[in-house]
């Protein structure tokens, strides 16, 4: 496992968390004493299970990533990213290390990791454990996003809605604000199958890339531009399947 060596490189990684749940078990020790609390914290024992799991992924990613045990990897958060707050409940960061970024994402079975030299944020939402609330969060988006949805054949609009949805999440991830920033008030856009032509951009500043997930599942992630300003080639996204040992 390598760092990215480029800020326009991101890699990403999907883990298929039942297929793994055994081999995180056995390594759980090395989450520290406030992940460990946390897992204790759940009541549903597939909650813990994917909390663990997920997890554990991360700091095998990490560790990996930077050469060292992953026991060893010591995470803090950034200050938060709203303007008018400067508690530290922001993005997740690694402690005494100016990089690399990371995002992790966990949703049913699957985990998404994304990591990156520019700040980075990845979300993977499970269709069925969304399909109760879409409606509620369809009449939130940005009027330009609700317009697009609603232009869609009805049979469309769910997975374009989804699909939505977990770009803002990304987005909002990687500024480190949480949903505060405002659903309705950034344009992320649709996923590129079902945005229509001529449709506003992202973010300024920012990079929106849908990424491949499991059946049922759609998956995102947002990373600053912190490149050369004139080198406006798209980020080179690296996607695999992680396995832990």
């Amino acid at each position: 496992m390598t760092t990215p060596t480029r800020s326009r490189e991101v890699a990403v990684w999907t883990l298929w968390i039942p297929d793994h749940a055994a081999a995180a078990a056995r390594q759980a020790g090395m989450l520290d004493a406030e992940e460990a609390q946390r897992a204790a914290g759940f009541r549903d024992p597939v909650a813990r299970t994917r909390y663990v799991t997920s997890h554990v992924g991360l700091r095998l990613l990490i560790g990996g990533c930077l050469g060292i045990a992953p026991w060893d990897v010591e995470f803090r958060r950034a200050a938060c990213g709203m303007t008018d707050c400067e508690q530290p409940h922001g993005r997740p960061m690694i402690a005494g290390r100016p990089g690399p970024s990371f995002s992790l994402s966990h949703a049913g079975d699957t985990a998404l990791y994304a990591i990156a030299e520019s700040p980075v944020g990845a979300d993977v939402e499970s269709a069925e454990s969304m399909a109760g609330g879409l409606d509620s969060v369809g009449r939130r988006l940005h009027r330009e996003e609700q317009r697009a949805i609603a232009s869609l054949p009805p049979a469309l609009r769910g997975p374009a809605l989804l699909g939505c949805w977990v770009r803002k999440e990304a987005y909002f991830k990687g500024l480190g604000t949480g949903l505060a920033a405002g659903i309705g008030r950034h344009h992320v856009g649709l996923p590129a199958r079902f945005a229509p032509a001529g449709a506003p951009a992202g973010p300024p500043g920012w990079t929106l890339i849908d990424v491949p997930a499991p059946a049922g599942y759609r998956a995102a992630v947002a990373v600053r531009d912190d490149g050369d300003p004139a080198d406006d080639r798209a980020p080179t996204v690296r996607v695999r399947p992680l396995r832990l040992p």
